[in-house]
């Protein structure tokens, strides 16, 4: 059974629908003449599905690692519950992410008191079937959802903090293609187009996508139970034989979903550059490479450098600040999805 929505969540969904439904004419005109437009959005419907790419070895407010969290009662939750996120750090009233969910939501969820349970939870819509999940950039891992939550969401084409112009919902999606027929990247796919994107519904899986910036986003509205909402909990392999890992497998079990695994990335110190997210990211890639991974970087080895940051900050004060560092391991993060190579069997430090 679906989630009950409460008012304010139905508000959000109606406002961006009506809004959404508003503009469609202007949809249509850059969309063009398409004979199979609506079945282009059938295909969505029916074959789209949504992750939430997460990192499950980072703390969240309480002290516990998201994936603690999730195994607590079976739930994922967003950043306003959390106070953790793979992106800004603005989830709290007032904050930055706030305000961008008054202007979107139409001022759904700010009528009456603050409740940070109501809010919606972020992911993407991975019409290309990346096998690491639609944004990559959030996390190493991602629950796959089952395509009945699409009903419940919100779209924009780009990420919602640059306040893009495409939006949408799954009856109300005519936007979003717009954007991303536009937007001729297909979702990081070389190649080819949104339409032939869409034609190929249901594809197979393509391998991991690396699309940083080249996404669906997704606004989940409601509970997000994994027993009831999940299909699978897809992982990278620098988790296999640790503690994460196996935590990780046993929220799959109890919540009777599937454990999937995807290629993962890895790279060594020497090959991280200076020019894909900056100066700093090659000394500390040198140390996490050394201290953490045996002279490789992964999911892993980054992980466990963030928790040192957490648990030991004077540890890193010739690297910088604690938040400059940990922007720091974020574009790490990054440059690790943009050129790693796949994960080899697991590593030495992945019996811990």
């Amino acid at each position: 059974m679906p989630p009950v929505l409460t008012a304010a969540q139905l508000a959000a969904l109606d406002h961006v629908r009506r809004s959404a439904d508003a503009r469609r004419a202007e949809a249509l005109a850059r969309i063009g003449e398409v004979c199979d437009l609506e079945e282009l959005i059938a295909g969505v419907r029916a074959h789209g599905r949504v992750t939430l790419n997460f990192h499950p070895d980072r703390h969240v407010t309480g002290g516990l690692t998201v994936a603690e969290s999730m195994a607590r009662d079976g739930r994922y939750r967003s950043q306003f519950e959390t106070g953790h996120s793979n992106g800004g750090l603005t989830a709290f009233p007032g904050g930055d992410r706030d305000r961008w969910e008054e202007r979107i939501f139409g001022g759904a969820y700010h009528r009456g008191a603050f409740t940070p349970a109501e809010r919606p939870v972020y992911g993407g819509l991975n019409l290309a079937d990346h096998a690491d999940g639609a944004s990559p950039r959030f996390g190493s891992c991602h629950v796959r959802l089952r395509p009945a939550v699409l009903e419940r969401c919100t779209f924009s084409f780009g990420d919602s903090h640059l306040d893009p112009p495409d939006w949408g919902t799954i009856g109300s999606f005519h936007g979003v293609l717009a954007g991303l027929v536009e937007s001729g990247t297909a979702l990081g796919l070389a190649g080819t187009d949104g339409f032939a994107l869409l034609r190929g519904l249901p594809g197979t899986s393509r391998g991991v996508g690396r699309s940083l910036d080249d996404y669906i986003e997704a606004q989940v509205h409601g509970v997000v139970d994994l027993a009831a909402d999940a299909e699978a909990l897809v992982l990278d392999p620098s988790f296999r034989g640790t503690g994460t890992g196996e935590l990780l497998a046993a929220i799959a079990r109890d919540a009777g979903i599937g454990v999937e695994w995807h290629a993962g990335f890895q790279l060594t110190a020497p090959e991280v550059p200076a020019g894909f997210r900056g100066s700093a990211i090659p000394p500390l890639a040198a140390i996490v490479a050394a201290e953490f991974g045996a002279g490789f970087i992964d999911a892993e080895t980054v992980g466990r450098a963030a928790a040192t940051l957490r648990d030991d900050p004077a540890r890193w004060t010739r690297t910088g600040t604690p938040p400059e560092v940990r922007q720091y391991l974020k574009q790490l993060w990054h440059t690790l999805v943009h050129l790693g190579r796949p994960s080899p069997p697991p590593h030495p430090q992945n019996s811990r």
